[in-house]
């Protein structure tokens, strides 16, 4: 088995096309360990951008790249990409990088560039960033991703040598983190199978649901129950939508307390998941609820 760190640099740019912005890839870097973490080769790719003229300032302070570094190594993204496939083989590869963002900017530009949301040669991914996690005490339970940096001098790892923001750079800090705390058989909880419902499930954007009656879900058979006596709360009005809320008055049947209704309703990849809240009213607007 193999073991392939990557690492990706992107640009902010702007889509005129879709009117939205985008991580455009410049640089890819990556680095293949074997099965005893030993780094057979390396790769590393300038990707001259088609979306964006200009780098930002942000990505120059960080990187360095320059534009004319860029139209001097750099080539189109396809033939990046082309090359990086060839170059990782058909071996039984683990592809690896800190936290899943480099792959979600990789599945975003896949999609632009090649129309495609599946990176074919990629089988098995893992979350270095999250695995590495595994191994520190007394990270805060809020805290959901650690930096790079701050995770090599975690686990007392000399990174004097390293020029941070470069993209195979970075592999070989994520490789010496990653080797400091492998553990095969708890690293192999980590790795998942890359088939066509893993892509679909990154790609998916959770939305809020405002029509109240669609696929899978009706405003208008969410069982309202009253926090005082249990009983049904029914709706007076029709559902009005706002701040992505269905909202509503209601009575309860049973005791005929008024409440303010707010429901919300986000659908996710797998799922409706639908939350309620009830608001008692006072007696005065209580009066006009019971009057509509």
């Amino acid at each position: 088995m193999n073991y392939i760190i990557f690492d990706l640099e992107w640009n902010n740019a702007y889509n005129y096309k879709t009117k939205k912005g985008i991580n455009e890839i410049i640089e890819i870097g990556a680095l293949k360990l074997n099965s005893n973490l030993e780094v057979v080769d390396s790769f590393k790719q300038l990707i001259k951008p088609r979306l964006s003229r200009k780098l930002g300032s942000r990505f120059k302070k960080l990187t360095h790249i320059t534009i004319e570094e860029i139209r001097e190594k750099g080539v189109d993204f396809n033939d990046a990409f082309n090359d990086f496939s060839r170059w990782c083989g058909n071996d039984d590869n683990v592809f690896l990088s800190w936290s899943n963002s480099d792959l979600h900017t990789l599945i975003s530009n896949f999609k632009k560039f090649k129309g495609t949301s599946t990176i074919e040669f990629m089988k098995k991914y893992a979350d270095a960033q999250k695995y590495c996690m595994s191994f520190i005490e007394g990270l805060p339970d809020n805290m959901n991703q650690i930096g790079l940096t701050n995770c090599a001098e975690a686990f007392g790892i000399n990174i004097d040598d390293i020029s941070f923001h470069r993209a195979l750079d970075d592999c070989y800090v994520t490789a010496r983190c990653f080797k400091k705390v492998f553990d095969e058989k708890r690293f192999n909880g980590y790795v998942v199978k890359c088939d066509f419902d893993f892509f679909e499930r990154l790609t998916f954007k959770n939305y809020f649901i405002s029509n109240p009656v669609c696929n899978d879900f009706d405003i208008n058979k969410q069982e309202l129950i009253c926090p005082s006596c249990k009983g049904r709360v029914v709706p007076v009005n029709k559902y009005e939508f706002l701040n992505n809320t269905f909202k509503n008055a209601g009575i309860c049947e049973s005791c005929d307390k008024r409440f303010w209704i707010q429901i919300r309703a986000k659908k996710t990849y797998d799922d409706i998941i639908v939350t309620k809240r009830l608001f008692p009213v006072n007696k005065k607007k209580g009066k006009l609820i019971n009057n509509k």
